[in-house]
C-alpha cells in the first residue's frame, strides 16, 4: 500500500514537471515593420509574436496584429472621416504575417523580450481575453490608441505591479512634427494632414506619446528597463533587410501643394492687376475665381464637417475653419449674374476682413499651418480685394444713364396719349 502511495506522489510531481517547463518556453517579441507605399503604412506597423511550446506540448508561433480594419464595413469611409473607425485585434500563425512586408520590401525587426514566465503567461492571458469577439474591436485614434499604443499598454500591463522606465528624450515636439517626418515624400497627403487637424497635434509630446509611432517605440523599447532592473530586451534579429524604394520617392517639386499655391497665388495677382486696371472682370478671370472658390469650398465643407460634427479629438479646436469654410461656395456661384453678385461681393469683404484677422493673429496661438496654406491666403486676399473694389463699377456700369431714363420716361408718356385718344 505504502508503495502505492509514493507511485501517485510521484506520478502527479511528473504530471506537473512538463507543463510547468512547457509554459516557460514560450518566448515574447515585438515585431516591428518599417513603413510601406500606402498612406495608412508611412508610420510602420507594431504587433506581438509569441512562439515556443505551448501548456499542452505543442509548438506555436502566433502574432496578435491590432491593425486589422475591414475597408468593406458599411459606410467605412464615412465613420472613418467623422472620427468613429474601428479597428481589431487579430491572432493568427506568424507565418501568415511576414510574407506581405517581404513582398513590398520594407524592413521587419524582432525584439525578444526579457520576460518572466509568469508575465509571459499574463500577457498571453490577456491577448486571449481581448481577442474574445466582445473585446477584440476599439475606437482607433491616429496617435492616441492605435497598433504600437495597444501593444506597449499591453506590455505595460503584463509585467504590472512593475513599472517600464522608457528613455526620457524626445525625437519630436509635437504630434505634427512627426507625422511630417514620416510623411515627407507625401506632400498631399501632410497637406490634407495639416488642414484638417487643429492645434492639438501641436502641443508639446512626453516620451511616452512618441510610442504611437511603431518605429519610435522599437528604439525606445531597446533602451527601456523594468523597475526591478531588467532590460526590457534582450536580443534584436533582423527578420527582413528591407530594400531602398519601399516607399515612394521624394514628390518631385513641381507636382507639390506649395508648387500649386504659389501658381494659385500668381494667377490671382495677375487677375487682380487686370480687374483693377480695366475695372471690369474678363470671363478668364471669372473662371479662375469659380475654381478657386469652388475648391475652396469644397475643402471647407470638409473642413467644417471635422470641425462642428466629427469626434476626432485632434480636429477641434482648428482657427483654419474661418478661411476654410463652405460659403466661399457663395462666390462662386454668384459672381454669374447680376442679381446675384451683392452676395458674392459681401463675401468677398468677410474674406478680406477675416483674413486680415486671422494674418495679424496666427503668430499669437500654437496652431502649425502647412506653408502651402499662405501662398492660399493671399490669392484669397488678391480676388476678393479685387471683387470687392470693382463691383461698384460694375453695379454702376449696369445702372441706366439719365438720358435714357427720360428716354424711357417720354415713351411712356407718348404711349399713355395714345392709349388716351384711343380711348
Amino acid at each position: 500500500m505504502k508503495r502505492v502511495f509514493h507511485f501517485i506522489i510521484v506520478a502527479c510531481i511528473l504530471a506537473f514537471i512538463p507543463a510547468y517547463g512547457m509554459e516557460a518556453r514560450l518566448q515574447v517579441s515585438l515585431i516591428t515593420c518599417w513603413p510601406g507605399p500606402e498612406v495608412y503604412e508611412l508610420c510602420g506597423h507594431e504587433a506581438i509574436r509569441i512562439r515556443g511550446i505551448d501548456e499542452k506540448g505543442a509548438a506555436m508561433d502566433s502574432v496578435w496584429n491590432y491593425g486589422v480594419f475591414d475597408f468593406n464595413a458599411p459606410n467605412f469611409v464615412y465613420r472613418f472621416v467623422k472620427g468613429e473607425t474601428d479597428y481589431m485585434l487579430e491572432a493568427y500563425p506568424f507565418k501568415w504575417f511576414l510574407p506581405q512586408y517581404m513582398m513590398r520590401g520594407s524592413k521587419v525587426l524582432e525584439q525578444d523580450l526579457n520576460l518572466t514566465p509568469a508575465e509571459t503567461a499574463t500577457l498571453r492571458r490577456l491577448l486571449q481575453v481581448n481577442a474574445l469577439p466582445q473585446h477584440r474591436v476599439y475606437r482607433y485614434n491616429y496617435v492616441r490608441d492605435n497598433c504600437s499604443t495597444r501593444v506597449a499598454d499591453m506590455i505595460g500591463n503584463a509585467v504590472a505591479p512593475l513599472k517600464i522606465s522608457y528613455p526620457d528624450s524626445v525625437s519630436f515636439p509635437s504630434f505634427r512634427n512627426a507625422m511630417r517626418f514620416y510623411h515627407r515624400n507625401y506632400p498631399w497627403y501632410q497637406f490634407g494632414i495639416d488642414l484638417a487637424l487643429g492645434s492639438g497635434i501641436d502641443l508639446p509630446i512626453s516620451s511616452r506619446d512618441e510610442l504611437f509611432s511603431p518605429i519610435l517605440l522599437e528604439e525606445k523599447m531597446g533602451s527601456a528597463r523594468l523597475s526591478d532592473g531588467r532590460p526590457l530586451v534582450k536580443t534584436t534579429t533582423t527578420l527582413v533587410e528591407g530594400r531602398e524604394g519601399a516607399v515612394l520617392p521624394p514628390t518631385p517639386w513641381w507636382r507639390t501643394p506649395l508648387f500649386a499655391s504659389l501658381l494659385a497665388l500668381l494667377l490671382s495677382i495677375i487677375a487682380f492687376i487686370d480687374m483693377l486696371r480695366t475695372s471690369s472682370i474678363r470671363k478668364c478671370e471669372k473662371i479662375w475665381m469659380c475654381v478657386f472658390f469652388s475648391l475652396l469650398g469644397l475643402a471647407g465643407c470638409v473642413v467644417w464637417f471635422l470641425v462642428f460634427i466629427s469626434t476626432h479629438d485632434s480636429t477641434s479646436p482648428n482657427l483654419l475653419f474661418l478661411w476654410a469654410n463652405p460659403l466661399q461656395l457663395v462666390i462662386a456661384a454668384c459672381l454669374w449674374w447680376r442679381h446675384t453678385r451683392p452676395a458674392a461681393a459681401a463675401m468677398a469683404v468677410c474674406n478680406l476682413v477675416v483674413l486680415i484677422i486671422l494674418i495679424c493673429a496666427w503668430p499669437l496661438q500654437n496652431q502649425v499651418a502647412n506653408p502651402s496654406i499662405f501662398p492660399l491666403w493671399g490669392a484669397t486676399l488678391m480676388l476678393s480685394a479685387a471683387y470687392a473694389i470693382i463691383y461698384p463699377r460694375l453695379s454702376y456700369k449696369h445702372r441706366p444713364s439719365p438720358k435714357t431714363r427720360k428716354g424711357a420716361s417720354r415713351r411712356r408718356s407718348a404711349s399713355s396719349s395714345r392709349y388716351s385718344r384711343k380711348k
